[in-house]
């Protein structure tokens, strides 16, 4: 039990709550940022007492029934159920086991997509297992990187070159977002000596890291739109949409563009001349 880590996790995502949220009536004056402590004690079932010395780092081992009520109580999604379970001794239900093998299913799709849709596969640590010719010509090679550099996580915060792909007022949210998918990733995939280093390697490297792991935040966050910044063809705005395979160990990321847009002529000719130079 880290008693430290669990205590930050309530109390930030008490902070995010509002009454209205859980069903519970919010007075004129209230002053209280979020829930109050003995509000989440009454979502749990609990007493006050207890439920404030979680916070203050002294209470014993919630047993799995209390633990069970605090996620319900605090309406955690299912990472970051994952995540209070762990944080707190208990195992977390398994999802899946890590593999480098591409499910076929995902493969599948990924060849029969037309060929002016980039689409490729990653892994829940953001490592590019495969991807398609266009997608190949839009973010260059994915799947040549080695080591602890096989995840994006990483190279997000530690290699200046992958911040290239993306205009430079969309890194903070490109920041949060990878943060937070290293979060839900490390808690779902159970013990994994290469994700706890990937961790421990960015506090140290990254303030900017360490400062967005002490939010606490937790998701896998997917499907949002974006924009890519190719070398030779400029702003190419795109829609992702993502299938998941049954335990969310893969996932296959396609983007496309608008119909009618100047994107979508861009991937058009991307599709068409692939990773040539072009020439002015």
């Amino acid at each position: 039990m880290d008693r430290k880590k669990l205590a930050e996790f309530l109390r930030r995502r008490r902070e995010t709550l509002r009454p209205r949220d859980v069903g519970l009536v919010e007075g004129p004056r209230r002053r209280t940022q979020g829930l109050r402590r003995e509000e989440v004690a009454q979502l749990a079932g609990m007493s006050t007492d207890y439920y404030a010395r979680l916070e203050q780092q002294r209470a014993p081992q919630p047993s799995l029934q209390i633990t069970t009520a605090l996620a319900r109580a605090l309406r955690l999604t299912p990472d970051e159920r994952d995540h209070l379970f762990a944080l707190i001794g208990h195992n977390a239900p398994a999802r899946f086991q890590r593999s480098e093998h591409v499910s076929p299913a995902l493969m599948r799709v990924l060849e029969r997509l037309n060929d002016d849709t980039p689409a490729l596969v990653l892994s829940d640590m953001a490592d590019t297992l495969a991807m398609n010719p266009i997608a190949l010509a839009l973010l260059g090679d994915q799947t040549r990187h080695t080591g602890l550099s096989r995840s994006a996580y990483y190279r997000w915060f530690t290699d200046p070159a992958e911040r290239l792909v993306y205009p430079e007022e969309d890194h903070p949210r490109h920041s949060r977002t990878q943060a937070a998918r290293l979060r839900a990733a490390l808690t779902v995939g159970g013990a994994d000596p290469r994700a706890s280093r990937i961790v421990t390697e960015l506090q140290a490297r990254s303030p900017e890291f360490a400062d967005l792991w002490e939010l606490q935040e937790v998701a896998q966050r997917y499907g949002e739109s974006k924009t890519i910044l190719h070398p030779g063809l400029g702003r190419i705005d795109v829609d992702a949409q993502v299938l998941f395979t049954e335990n969310r160990a893969q996932t296959l990321v396609v983007m496309t563009a608008r119909p009618g847009t100047e994107s979508q002529g861009k991937l058009e000719l991307l599709s068409v001349i692939g990773r040539q130079q072009l020439t002015p």
